[in-house]
C-alpha cells in the first residue's frame, strides 16, 4: 500500500450541539497498524459542550477521558511522530477541524494537514459505483464503529481498496500538492 494513513476523531458533540472538542483521535496503517489516544480534556475546554448523545455513541466518559487520557502536546508529539511524511485522509470535513483544535491546545502552529477521503477517490478516478460497492462490502466485516482506531482502520481498508481497484503506482508523499485540503 501507498504511505496513505487514514485518521478518525471522536469528539465531545457534534458541532450542531455546542462547541466540541476531541477526545480520540486514531490513524490507521497499512499492514493493520493502528494508533490510538484518549486525549485529556484541557482546561481550555471546560466551558465546551458534552452531551450525553456523543457519550452513548462511542462510549467513553468525561469521568474516563480525565483519568486515562492523554495531555494534547504528548497526544499531538506521538500522532506527529507517526504520521511523518505520510498522506493523512479522514472521512469527515469535521476531522480537520477537530485537528486544528488539538495542535491549538497543543500549543503548536498547524503541524498535520488532514485530506478529505474524496481527494484519493478524485486522484484514483474511481467510479461512483465501485465506491458504493466498496463501502457495502466493507459494511458487511465486522468493525466496531465510533471508536477513532477502529473508525481509522475502516477507512484504512476503504483506502486500500480503491487503490486496489483501479491497480495504480503508490502515492507519493511528493503528490501532496495534487490534493486540497479538508
Amino acid at each position: 500500500m501507498s504511505p496513505v494513513l487514514t485518521l478518525d476523531f471522536e469528539a465531545s458533540c457534534l458541532p450542531q450541539h455546542g462547541r466540541s472538542y476531541p477526545i480520540e483521535v486514531g490513524v490507521a496503517g497499512s499492514g493493520g497498524m493502528v494508533w490510538s489516544w484518549l486525549i485529556r480534556p484541557e482546561p481550555a475546554w471546560r466551558d465546551w459542550t458534552w452531551t450525553d448523545e456523543a457519550e452513548h455513541l462511542h462510549g467513553l466518559t468525561y469521568d474516563q477521558l480525565v483519568r486515562d487520557g492523554v495531555p494534547a502536546r504528548e497526544v499531538l508529539g506521538e500522532l506527529t511522530a507517526v504520521v511523518g511524511d505520510q498522506l493523512l485522509f479522514a472521512d469527515s470535513y469535521l476531522d480537520a477541524g477537530w485537528m486544528r483544535v488539538l495542535e491549538t491546545a497543543a500549543g503548536t502552529p498547524p503541524l498535520l494537514r488532514v485530506y478529505h477521503i474524496d481527494a484519493l477517490i478524485d486522484r484514483l478516478k474511481v467510479s461512483d459505483e465501485t465506491v458504493s460497492r466498496i463501502v457495502y462490502d466493507l459494511a458487511r466485516l465486522p468493525f466496531r464503529r465510533h471508536r477513532a482506531g477502529e473508525d481509522a482502520r475502516w477507512l484504512q481498508a476503504l483506502a486500500a481498496r480503491l487503490v486496489a481497484a483501479v491497480q495504480v503506482e503508490p502515492i507519493a508523499p511528493k503528490a501532496i500538492s495534487l490534493f486540497e485540503a479538508a
